[in-house]
């Protein structure tokens, strides 16, 4: 398979990134070469929109703050995660945008409740080290069944001719009641099935993501929707654009999570994406 630098008719492209661990962060291994890599590779945004597994709430809710804080949504990992800083700038401006593309649907500003979480963060910190691209997050409406969060992301297409880069992030697979520090680099059986039934319904252009609901392998793979909503934003975005995205990153970790990650709107072959196209387990 492909993976892509230029943009069609400057659109820009749109992510779904398994995120994994807060400690991606700080380390360099094949899944953080990657995403560096895809930030060498993709046009510059004007603005980043990021929807996190981990701001999920009972709302539609944007950031609007000038200066997003970097929150540490997490406990029990060393001081020097807590001590990380991703002071990207916010956008307001961004809000409205939003508001005009989901109508009817509605969204409300958060001006000074949230900010950027590790979900948004850990990877942006190897895709945009610097900091220097402005920062909105679209919060998870935990009240709203799969169908909202697929129609959303559709509606949020026009953005992407607007310059901004939609990158959802959570995992496939994230079940880590099952993580066994003793499977590094492995899935159990019933992750990698979920897993490449997820790749196979991204890939096909007629495949239905939302009939994975009821996959046998659905309940262990997706035991609480947070990581797993987030996908359903790039598919609603795939499905605006007529395009089947890219299968850019696969591999498992500690038996219970899925690092897959998915591309869309990426449309020449680059050498900076190497790491992307490297096998599982190198």
């Amino acid at each position: 398979m492909l993976i892509c630098l230029f943009m069609t008719d400057q659109v820009m492209p749109a992510l779904f990134i398994g995120h994994g661990s807060p400690m991606n962060t700080l380390e360099s291994n094949r899944y953080t070469q990657g995403w560096r890599s895809l930030g060498e590779s993709v046009p510059r945004p004007r603005a980043i929109l990021s929807i996190s597994a981990h701001w999920y709430i009972g709302a539609t809710a944007v950031t609007t703050m000038a200066h997003p804080r970097t929150i540490h949504d997490f406990y029990g990992f060393p001081q020097a995660l807590f001590d990380y800083q991703y002071p990207a700038p916010g956008l307001p401006d961004l809000f409205e945008e939003i508001v005009e593309a989901i109508r009817p649907q509605q969204v409300m500003a958060d001006s000074d409740q949230w900010g950027l979480d590790h979900g948004t963060w850990s990877v942006l910190a190897h895709m945009f080290p610097d900091a220097d691209v402005p920062v909105v997050q679209l919060s998870l409406n935990s009240d709203r069944p799969q169908e909202y969060h697929l129609a959303l992301g559709a509606a949020l297409s026009p953005l992407r001719e607007r310059g901004v880069l939609i990158l959802g992030s959570g995992n496939v697979v994230h079940n880590l009641r099952r993580v066994d520090w003793k499977m590094p680099g492995q899935g159990y059986d019933w992750a990698e099935r979920f897993d490449d039934a997820v790749v196979s319904a991204m890939s096909d252009p007629a495949g239905d993501i939302l009939s994975l609901a009821r996959h046998p392998d659905y309940a262990l793979a997706v035991p609480t929707p947070d990581h797993y909503l987030p996908l359903l934003y790039l598919a609603g975005l795939a499905q605006a654009a007529g395009e089947t995205p890219a299968t850019l990153l696969r591999g498992y970790e500690y038996g219970g999570l899925s690092m897959t990650s998915f591309g869309l709107g990426l449309t020449a072959q680059d050498p900076l994406l190497a790491p992307l196209r490297r096998p599982a387990g190198i």
